[in-house]
């Protein structure tokens, strides 16, 4: 399992530096198509400073990005006093800092890590957590948080929350045309635009596969190694049945945040399947913690 942890954190942070790369490619390149297209090469000096800023803005605010997307409050350490404690000892157990601890006023029960590093981490879980699932269950959910963020998931789960959000965003700003002039200044008319078109499109699809990019075995092995910080996998499996069981989708979640959640939060009617789900099989996730020997 040490191996594994290790692997799986050298394997984020080549991840976080091939999302990067391939966000300043996409951008680069959807800016060259459309200098073309609006016949004005400042087009793609603007994308070149656009990606190289915006990568710098989501290794250090992303984090940020995503609390605030899921509308989180700081957890008050009175009103949550349990919480914290819980929190606090999974940390000393897992050798990690006391993450932030937010809350998100929503019945339905989830919750989601977040942060570039465990010395700048936070875990955010709904109201509905707490009060659907009992304290060992509870237990094993931040504990599976504290496995993301002791393995290193965190910083490339949560980029791609940012880089994911403005290629989709710029794609759209630039294929309206409102920045670079009107249709008296494209090149071949009909054409160009159809080009332009086409790699708005291209450019939002990369955008979603930016997210399922990040492997859903990421899951699998924060489950296990939530579970042994807890040393009670049944805790975890019990939540997940629970958790798997609400039927109504988040009120707070959107499309770019739904991979940090510990389970798809768009309710049972709006789960993805297959290729183009975030998440693998909760069933499939509660079997690979009962059959644990810890």
């Amino acid at each position: 399992m040490a191996a594994n942890l290790y692997n799986q954190q050298d394997s984020n942070i080549a991840k976080t530096w091939l999302l990067m790369i391939t966000f300043i490619a996409l951008v680069v390149g959807l800016g060259y198509v459309f200098s073309y297209v609006f016949a004005e090469p400042v087009i793609l000096y603007f994308a070149i400073g656009f990606s190289l800023v915006m990568n710098i803005f989501a290794y250090w605010n992303s984090d940020k990005v995503a609390i605030r997307q899921a509308h989180a409050v700081p957890a008050d350490p009175v009103e949550f006093k349990e919480l914290h404690r819980l929190v606090e000892n999974l940390a000393i157990t897992a050798g990690l800092p006391k993450p932030k601890l937010f809350i998100i006023n929503d019945s339905a029960p989830n919750a989601f890590a977040t942060g570039r590093n465990p010395d700048n981490s936070s875990i955010a879980v709904t109201t509905g957590l707490l009060q659907v699932l009992d304290k060992s269950e509870i237990e094993g959910v931040l504990a599976h948080e504290m496995a993301h963020i002791g393995n290193r998931d965190i910083l490339v789960m949560t980029i791609a929350v940012v880089l994911s959000g403005f290629i989709a965003l710029l794609a759209d700003f630039l294929l309206r045309g409102h920045l670079f002039g009107s249709s008296d200044n494209r090149n071949g008319a009909g054409i160009a635009i159809l080009i332009g078109i086409v790699a708005s499109i291209v450019a939002q699809i990369f955008a979603t596969l930016l997210q399922l990019a990040i492997s859903r075995r990421r899951e699998y092995l924060a489950d296990a190694t939530g579970a042994l910080i807890t040393r009670y996998p049944e805790g975890l499996a019990r939540a997940l049945e629970k958790i798997s069981g609400y039927s109504q989708p988040m009120q707070t979640a959107s499309k770019a945040t739904a991979h940090l959640y510990i389970s798809q939060p768009f309710g049972a009617k709006k789960r993805l399947a297959g290729l183009f789900a975030t998440h693998p099989p909760m069933e499939k996730r509660i079997a690979a913690l009962r059959g644990l020997e810890i």
